[in-house]
């Protein structure tokens, strides 16, 4: 009841109307405001999505175009007459190197090849393989060489030692390859690497190659 002469006053949740205007205002301003933040989400959301995808085909083009080093294993390597006392002054020294190259669109440039052999760490011999080539991608050159003479440094108490090696059952050598390549991707070629790559191989009795020693991997490396 109201007191006479007091005029009546509504509030919002009295008039129906007045609450319908309200709620009609508020719900446009909540849209007007929340759509920066969607137009925001979505473009972050894009941003975000464009990213991943753009590092995934970087990574992909990475691991394919990524050069690998070339691989080397010793096929054969030999020094016939191991097991004459006086073989020493005809000695010589046959093999041939694998080398193959794993890369799936990548060439390589070789400069001269050059081999040196070593034992107990000692250079004894070495020379140049092969004029500068190119081997393209999953390609494989097989290196022959024969080092006597001039290439082959082996005095009679070198020749010794290796006679007392042979007792115990094998002369291990160090088989060293070295030479400057250069990556070909497509139309762009790398910088210069020098490479090494070092084979150890241990002969028999007979001056052969053992069978463990055969095509087992060369560690390789760049300086």
């Amino acid at each position: 009841m109201h007191s006479q002469g007091q005029l009546p006053v509504h509030t919002n949740e009295e008039d129906p109307q007045f609450g319908r205007h309200h709620t009609r205002h508020y719900y446009m301003r909540r849209v007007r405001e929340s759509l920066p933040a969607r137009v925001s989400k979505v473009v972050c959301g894009t941003f975000v999505t464009l990213l991943l995808i753009t590092g995934i085909i970087v990574f992909v083009l990475w691991l394919s175009l990524r050069p690998h080093r070339p691989r080397f294993y010793v096929g054969d390597f030999s020094i016939p007459g191991l097991a004459q006392p006086n073989g020493f002054a005809n000695a010589q020294v046959i093999f041939n190197v694998t080398d193959r190259n794993p890369n799936q669109h990548i060439g390589i440039y070789y400069d001269a090849m050059q081999v040196t052999l070593y034992y107990q760490d000692q250079d004894i011999g070495g020379a140049s393989l092969l004029f500068p080539f190119y081997q393209g991608s999953k390609n494989t050159t097989v290196l022959y060489g024969v080092l006597s003479g001039a290439t082959l440094t082996v005095s009679n108490q070198r020749w010794m030692d290796f006679q007392n090696d042979l007792a115990q059952g094998v002369v291990v050598f160090r088989l060293q390859l070295t030479s400057t390549i250069r990556f070909k991707v497509t139309t762009w070629d790398s910088k210069r690497h020098k490479m090494h790559a070092n084979c150890d191989v241990g002969v028999g009795p007979d001056g052969s190659i053992l069978a463990i020693y055969r095509d087992k991997k060369c560690p390789t490396y760049f300086t």
